[in-house]
């Protein structure tokens, strides 16, 4: 039986609604902050929905030649930025490490969209006349931030894009564990970035009813587990973690931040968009996780719930926590960021596997906000954390994400020791 290798997490980056660096990230969450408002990036005066959780004050010319940022798609700039400040967090040094056993799993929900609604509108305006930009479907193609990456880190280990929509960073950062305790990399740069807040995007989601409309108060629209939710705000953003193979890292004298124990997967198999009534399906994906972790599901101190803010979604979800978690309900703490920086989409689980992190780190779980008014299905003893960080010792932490289709992904991450 093959001895598996010890991963750990030594780099970490957010480019988030709520801040552009973690620290600035993890101060909102823990203040309570919502990354909600009015959308500036189109007149959004037609659209049911007016207001998402944008990333502000981003200049991807810190990162990128002019020549070279044109070239890429929002998402992808976000990714180059967020892998560039997760790597120079890590502290490798590019020039001694083995770039064959170095890689790249990056994520997205969606891929260059705002690229693809571009170059259809120029089409239309133009009568038809089909001028694309020679950088139409690079711009486009989901993969390319894990390619380029790669590319400019010299990185010629495993280099591929995860995609299961909004559990598609969780998914990257489970591919990664395998990769690096199965021997097959010594580092991996997993992550994920999403630039979904265009005129389709709203109007698509729009049209599915997924999307708050609670234009006159948008810091307070994401509310989940809330009786009064009426749907997720859109979001933005990418995140990296730098994973490395224990020994490796110790050998360079690393920080490190965390060590990541268990991820599985599962599906709900049961409809396109909505959860399983039960949360079936997320609770096959966490009670693997805790296997494949070899521990009991006493022993998680927090969960990062996925909790959008949908009707349907926040109560399968905390159905599912009831069932998997019935004997250790008192001791756990769960809450759902996406109260304060939106639905990032595909970047959402990388996102959020950085306030687990956090959490560890620092003892402190961050608030579910905007929870005045507990949906009265929800089993009382699940502590939600409302409104309010709490000070705890957070010695496991899991991290739930789901995506249309049915897709589960949970990642569990422990202090390090």
């Amino acid at each position: 039986m093959r001895n598996l290798k010890r991963v750990v997490v030594t780099g970490i980056s957010a480019i988030t609604p709520l801040g552009n660096t973690v620290t600035d990230f993890w101060t909102s969450l823990v203040s309570g902050k919502s990354g909600a408002a009015p959308i500036s990036r189109f007149d959004p005066s037609l659209f049911k929905t007016q207001f998402a959780c944008e990333v502000k004050g981003f200049n991807p010319l810190n990162y990128l030649e002019k020549n070279e940022a044109r070239k890429m798609d929002v998402f992808t700039q976000f990714a180059i930025a967020a892998a560039q400040d997760c790597i120079a967090d890590s502290g490798l040094d590019l020039s001694a490490i083995d770039k064959t056993m170095a890689g790249v799993i990056w994520s997205t929900g969606i891929g260059g969209l705002q690229t693809f609604e571009e170059e259809l509108i120029s089409f239309i305006k133009n009568n038809n006349n089909p001028r694309f930009s020679p950088f139409f479907i690079t711009k486009m193609i989901p993969n390319i931030a894990s390619g380029l990456i790669s590319m400019r880190n010299g990185f010629q280990g495993p280099s591929f894009t995860a995609v299961s929509a909004c559990a598609s960073s969780n998914t990257a950062i489970a591919m990664a564990l395998d990769q690096i305790r199965l021997g097959r990399a010594n580092v991996i740069v997993a992550g994920g970035s999403e630039a979904s807040i265009t005129q389709a995007a709203i109007g698509g989601f729009n049209s599915m009813k997924a999307l708050s409309e609670r234009n006159a108060s948008p810091e307070t629209a994401s509310r989940p587990f809330d009786a009064t939710r009426d749907g997720f705000v859109m979001g933005e953003g990418g995140s990296a973690l730098v994973f490395e193979e224990l020994e490796h890292a110790l050998s360079r004298g690393a920080n490190i931040y965390a060590e990541i124990v268990g991820c599985a997967s599962a599906s709900d198999a049961y409809h396109i968009t909505a959860t399983h009534p039960d949360g079936l399906g997320a609770q096959i994906a966490m009670r693997r996780a805790l296997d494949d972790a070899n521990i009991g599901p006493e022993v998680i101190d927090y969960i990062n719930a996925h909790g959008t803010s949908t009707p349907v979604g926040d109560l399968s979800e905390c159905k599912a926590i009831e069932s998997v978690f019935a004997s250790s309900l008192n001791k756990l703490h769960v809450s759902a960021t996406k109260s304060m920086t939106g639905h990032l989409l595909g970047a959402a689980g990388s996102t959020e596997a950085i306030a687990c992190i956090m959490a560890i780190r620092h003892g402190i779980v961050p608030p579910t906000i905007n929870l005045n008014e507990r949906d009265s299905q929800i089993n009382p003893d699940i502590n939600l954390t409302a409104n309010v960080a709490v000070k705890k010792s957070v010695d496991y932490a899991m991290n739930n994400t789901f995506g249309f289709g049915g897709h589960i992904a949970v990642s569990i991450f422990k202090k390090y020791q």
